[in-house]
This record gives structure tokens, C-alpha cells and sequence, in this order.
């Protein structure tokens, strides 16, 4: 059945792990009429964490799709992973979706991976709301989780349902939005009774500040509450819709999913008051880089972004695909724009889980799957026509984490690599490349998580044994102070020798600006048509320096002088003396190695603060600054790569695993002393290995 873009609603769940999203989406599916029964994390057979890997470590590894009939509306639901290992899968899951809801646990409060979640919406109108789970713990405090929300996200949150109970004592949740009240159905759906005396005067708080939300939705619907100090359910509906859609308030819901509560209003508010696609948009970029907001829009012709690309065991290939304008059918023949080329689509899904469901089309703003496709990718724009739209990519960050591999026998390090390209093809926050200057195959993550589930994955199913170690760190080098030299090479073998003189000049230039190169030949000493060839030579010179043969950066070169013979030169000749002139003057300029240096942000609890900003001194880390709100600490810093190669291990080992951090290079700076001298000795030893090899 296709639905329409305004009957459509994409929800998607993200939190810190354990905060029960998985068990928050299997019960809604449960509530929804999807399957007629809840199964737990710990059975293995929910329906979004369906693969081998989740069921043996009982986490979400991968974003789920499932959907729910409500009302006559679609509601796409999204189960992302709670770990930043797999931050990718949420980042997918929120360009798919109009509404965010974070989960957060009724007794721990908010927590690091939910506050960067946050952060990362900062900026960004796209609707948020908020879960409070686990409602009936021991420590559970709704009010104070509130509080703990509003100082965290700097939003203050407006309850939809609020429960009746604490703790022990939880008995169910009062819907303020419809005046309603629901008792927890333990093995079955919640049921509606009245509303208990004893909370009528929270109801009326709560209601008043719903309205003052609703307030918000336009300039009239303020007016009318100024002037009457109330709305009618019409305008306070009509408000809420208008607020949500323009993220102006926070939508709080209340609940213990095991015990079934919290569900059903939960459920009707999405269906009547949650942003469908027509008032979101999406992004295209031209070629000249500009970006352009795209209203999700069903009249116009068909264009779509592939999101997600996966492989299941029976299915194949799946291209997820959320449609921005038009409708995509099944059976109908495209236009890859991200390459030009023509596709065909054959069958078309949409899916609960892992169980795939054949439809004739997707509507703008709906998410289904095309299967079996050999030339779609993640981040692709298909059109029917040429429409010149290509929508942005998705904003990943850079994997953090890097280790080198290759397989424990030679003959299957092809069959390693072919894996190892479709991991990176299903999950773009994972790398893998070959690193010609440290002759290394490395693969970067976000995480050691992440990259042990891939390698132990390929054990598994490919019996591929895969030998790990720590990656060498691409040093650079530089000189210090100007210096000149000379080089003639000449040969003579009979017939046409080889001959050329050059003379050149070098100098440092300022970090990071590369190379600059000036013919100041005058005269004819040296013809223009050879100086290509000098060219050629300063960069081979420049590709293996002289204090450790890695590659030279931040240096001018000027030819000055030169001499050439009418028969015997030619560009190889002067290629050659250019570069031995430049390793001669290179030597004579005070040559030094240069680290690379990562800017580094670190989200810990503050009773972590002084133990990391201690590990992190001891590492060579600069504290650039820090902030520090609602108990959680972010560090900014400088570090050497060379001492965050094991980052992700340290951070766990000090913050018992709550510690999270992302990466990416600053610039290079100079080493000198033992930490130079043990670099210089690493590089000679992989020498003696390479030629031994």
C-alpha cells in the first residue's frame, strides 16, 4: 500500500546504549498491531536486532526500519545504535527522518552519547523530543530527569504524558494532550481508566504549559492566548503541529515499555501531531559547492537519495532509499545523477526488521528499499529525469580509530581486500585503504568495537585469518634554513650520452604551505624544455627525505644556474641531476622531522576530568579548553597522532567505557631529540624489513 506524502511520519530513536531503544521500538510495534508478540533484547528475537552479531552481544550494531498503520498514517520507525562505534547508522537515520526522539533512562538521566546527539542537531531546526524510560526503577525520578534535560540540552521540555508513580509504585502514564489516563498492561496493551484525583493539579500544570506551547506555533495563536489566557483543543492542536514542525518546543513522554506503558499516547500524538515530510527539506548541492534547501514535495519529478547500503543473506544487495520529490516506482527505468548513468529499478520493499514486504511505490518523504542493484552506493541522488538536483551527502565524521591488517596467509589477502571494500561499502564511518607511503593496508573506524565486529565477521563466515598491529604514522620532514647546491650528471655509453647541471636554491616556507618552485634561469643556461624535467626530479628528491626518507613538505626551490650540451641532455638527465642537487642542499639545510598533530575534543563525566587531562598531558596533549555542563566535561586539545593510536583502548580503560572522542588532523609540528631518534630508528628497521622482503 503507498501512502501519501502527508499521511507519512519518519521517526527515529537514538540515546546513550541501554536506554531502551530497542525495547521501545519492539513494543510500539507490538502496540501498533505489527506483531502479536514483544520479545526481549536478551531473547534474540526482536524484530530490529535481527544479526548474528546483535543477538551474540545483545546491542543494536545497525539502524532498523520498521512501520506502523496508525490512524490511516505511516509511521516509519528508526532503531539506531546506541554506541559512538556505530554513529553512522544514526546520522542515516536522522536525514531520513522529521522527528529525533532521544531516549533517556528514568534513573541515570542524560547521559554523553545523548548530550553529542544533541549537539549535533544544534544548529539544525529538525523536531526533537524526548523518552523518559524505566520509569519504575528504584532511583527513577521523572521531575528530575526533566530538570536534568533542561540544563543539558538548554531546552526546557514539555511533558505529553506523565507518569502515574515512582519507582515501585509506577502504575501507568496520563496522556495531558487528550486528558486521558493509561495503567501499565504488564503482558498486554495498557488500558485507558480515568484520570486518579490525586493528579488532577500536575495535569493542569502540565496542560498549561502545553498550551503555552501550542501558543507558539504563529503570531494569532499567541494573540488568542494573551487575550483569553487559554486556546480551544482546535487551536492548541492546530498550535502544537505548527511548534513541533518548527522545533519550538520539546515533546517529553513517559514510560516503562517492558510493562507495555507509554505506548499508545506515544503512538496517537506521532499520528496526529508529528511533522509529516511536507513541511521538512532536504539539501542539494550545486556544483560550484552552493547548497540549496529542497521542500520534500510529491508533484514534482521523481528524485531520491540512496542512504544506506547493506547485504542480506538471502536478498542481496538493499539501497535504502529516502524519495525527496515525486514518487519512485517499481519496475521503472532512472537516472543515477551522482554519475550520469541509467539504472533500472526492479522490485521495490518497504520492511519490518529484517522481513522485506513488496509495495508498487514510494511516495515523497517514505523510505523503502531497491534491491539487487550492482551500481548504486550509499550518498547516490537517482532521478527520472534529468531534474540537475544532486542532494548533499551525508555529514559523517572521520573514523577515529586505525589498526593495519592483512590477512595470516598471503593467499587470501585479495579475498581479505574484497570484504573489507563492501564493510566500507555498508557502513561509511569505517575506512579501508592502502597506504602507499607505509606500504600498510589500514582500517579506520569510529571505534575498536566497530572494527572487531568486521574482522571477527570475516573469521567467521570467510575463515579468513587476520593478523593486526598498530599503524605507522606518516611523519613528514622539512628544513630549517635556506641552503644551495649542485649537481651535474653525466654519463657516456657510446653513441648519445647523458648530461645536465643544475644549480638550485632552497628554503623553508611557513606550515602547510606545501611547495613553491621559480625558473630564475636567465640567459638560456638551462632551455625551458627541460626544466619539466627538473620539476620531476625536485619532486622525486621531495618524495624521500634525508633524515628518515619521509616525504619533504613546506620547502620553495629556485633553479639559478644550470648547464646543458646540445646533443647529450635531455629531460632524464636533468630530472636526475635535479634531484640529487636537492638532496644535497636539503642536507646542508637543516633538516627536521615533523609529526602530525590532531585536534582532539573528549566528552567524559567531570569525576573523569583531572585523570584524563592528566593522561592526555602525559601524551603531549596542548589543553586548548574546556566546558563543562549538567556533570558532562568536553576537553579540546592538541595531541600527536603517534599517541592516539590507542586512544580509544585509554579512554575506555580511564572512564569505565562512558568516554567518547572524535578526531581530526590540525597540522604538522617538529620532533627533535630521543622522540626523533626513535622515529629515525623505526624507519630504518622498516627499510632492512622491506628489501629483506
Amino acid at each position: 500500500m503507498s501512502f501519501s506524502t502527508d499521511l507519512i511520519r519518519n521517526v527515529a530513536f537514538a540515546g546513550h546504549g541501554g536506554t531502551g531503544k530497542t525495547t521501545l521500538f519492539e513494543r510500539l510495534l507490538y502496540a501498533g498491531g505489527v506483531i502479536t508478540r514483544a520479545e526481549t533484547v536478551d531473547s534474540g528475537k526482536t524484530v530490529s536486532d535481527y544479526t548474528p552479531e546483535e543477538i551474540d552481544r545483545k546491542i543494536s550494531i545497525r539502524t532498523a526500519m520498521a512501520h506502523i498503520d496508525r490512524d490511516g498514517k505511516k509511521i516509519n520507525l528508526f532503531d539506531t545504535p546506541g554506541s559512538s562505534d556505530f554513529t553512522g547508522d544514526v546520522i542515516i537515520s536522522f536525514r531520513a527522518s522529521e522527528l529525533v526522539v532521544l531516549t533517556v533512562d528514568g534513573q541515570t538521566g542524560v547521559q554523553i552519547e545523548t548530550i553529542k546527539l544533541m549537539r549535533g542537531l544544534e544548529g539544525t531546526t529538525k523536531p526533537r523530543a524526548v523518552f523518559i524510560t524505566r520509569l519504575d526503577g528504584d532511583r527513577a525520578d521523572f521531575e528530575n530527569v526533566l530538570a536534568d534535560i533542561k540544563e543539558k540540552f538548554k531546552m526546557d521540555p514539555v511533558p505529553i504524558t506523565i507518569p502515574m508513580g515512582k519507582g515501585k509504585d509506577f502504575k501507568g502514564v496520563i496522556d495531558v494532550l487528550t486528558g486521558k489516563a493509561y495503567i501499565a498492561g504488564e503482558d498486554d496493551l495498557e488500558k485507558e481508566v480515568p484520570i486518579p484525583g490525586e493528579y488532577q493539579d500536575a495535569v493542569n500544570a502540565a496542560k498549561e504549559k502545553l498550551i503555552e506551547a501550542a501558543a507558539e506555533g504563529n503570531d494569532s495563536l499567541m494573540e488568542q492566548y494573551i487575550e483569553n489566557g487559554t486556546l480551544s483543543p482546535e487551536d492548541m492542536q492546530k498550535g502544537l503541529v505548527q511548534a513541533l514542525a518548527e522545533n519550538k518546543f520539546l515533546p517529553a513522554f513517559s514510560g516503562v515499555a517492558l510493562r507495555n506503558s507509554g505506548l499508545i499516547p506515544f503512538l496517537d500524538f506521532i499520528a496526529t501531531v508529528a511533522p509529516s515530510p511536507q513541511v521538512s527539506k532536504d539539501i542539494s548541492v550545486g556544483k560550484d559547492g552552493s547548497e540549496t534547501e529542497v521542500t520534500i514535495d510529491s508533484s514534482k519529478p521523481m528524485a531520491a537519495l540512496i542512504i544506506k547500503t547493506s547485504y542480506d543473506q538471502f536478498s542481496g544487495k538493499l539501497s535504502w532509499v529516502k524519495v525527496i520529490n515525486g514518487k519512485l516506482s517499481a519496475d521503472s527505468d532512472i537516472i543515477n545523477a551522482t554519475d550520469g548513468k541509467k539504472e533500472r529499478v526492479g522490485k521495490l520493499y518497504t520492511c519490518q526488521g529484517k522481513k522485506l514486504e513488496e509495495i508498487r511505490e514510494l511516495s515523497a518523504g517514505d523510505v523503502g528499499i531497491i534491491t539487487k542493484s550492482a551500481t548504486l552506493k550509499t550518498n547516490d541522488t537517482i532521478c527520472s529525469a534529468e531534474t540537475g538536483l544532486i542532494f548533499k551527502p551525508l555529514n559523517l565524521p572521520e573514523p577515529v580509530h586505525s589498526i593495519a591488517v592483512n590477512a595470516t596467509a598471503k593467499k587470501d589477502d585479495d579475498k581479505l581486500g574484497e570484504f573489507l571494500v563492501r564493510a566500507a561499502e555498508e557502513d561509511k564511518t569505517f575506512r579501508y585503504i592502502f597506504n602507499g607511503e607505509t606500504k600498510e593496508t589500514v582500517i579506520s573506524g569510529m571505534g575498536e568495537l566497530q572494527i572487531n565486529i568486521i574482522l571477527d565477521k570475516i573469521k567467521t563466515n570467510q575463515k579468513i585469518e587476520v593478523e593486526t598491529r598498530v599503524p605507522r604514522v606518516a611523519y613528514r620532514e622539512t628544513i630549517g634554513k635556506k641552503a644551495s647546491a649542485e649537481y651535474t650528471h653525466k654519463k657516456q655509453t657510446g653513441g648519445h650520452g647523458q648530461y645536465g647541471k643544475v644549480v638550485l636554491d632552497i628554503g623553508p616556507l611557513a606550515r602547510g604551505e606545501g611547495y613553491k618552485f621559480e625558473n630564475k634561469i636567465f640567459g638560456g643556461a638551462v632551455p625551458k624544455n627541460y626544466i619539466p624535467g627538473v620539476e620531476k626530479g625536485i619532486a622525486e628528491g621531495m618524495a624521500h627525505g634525508t633524515v628518515a626518507q619521509y616525504p619533504t613538505v613546506d620547502v620553495e626551490v629556485a633553479i639559478v644556474d644550470g648547464k646543458y650540451h646540445p646533443v647529450d641532455s635531455s629531460e632524464l638527465s636533468f630530472k636526475l641531476a635535479a634531484r640529487n642537487a636537492f638532496r644535497e642542499a636539503m642536507r646542508q639545510a637543516n633538516p627536521t622531522l615533523l609529526e602530525p598533530i590532531m585536534n582532539l575534543s573528549v566528552f567524559v563525566e567531570d569525576k573523569y576530568l583531572g585523570d584524563v587531562m592528566s593522561d592526555l598531558s602525559g601524551k603531549r596533549g596542548k589543553i586548548l579548553g574546556q566546558d563543562s555542563a549538567g556533570g558532562i566535561a568536553e576537553i579540546r586539545a592538541e595531541v600527536p597522532q603517534a599517541e592516539l593510536l590507542r586512544y580509544s583502548i585509554d579512554l575506555r580503560s580511564i572512564t569505565s567505557g562512558t568516554g567518547s572522542f572524535g578526531v581530526a588532523f590540525s597540522h604538522y609540528a617538529p620532533i627533535s631529540g630521543r622522540i626523533a631518534e626513535d622515529v629515525i630508528k623505526a624507519a630504518e628497521a622498516f627499510k632492512i624489513q622491506e628489501e629483506e622482503e
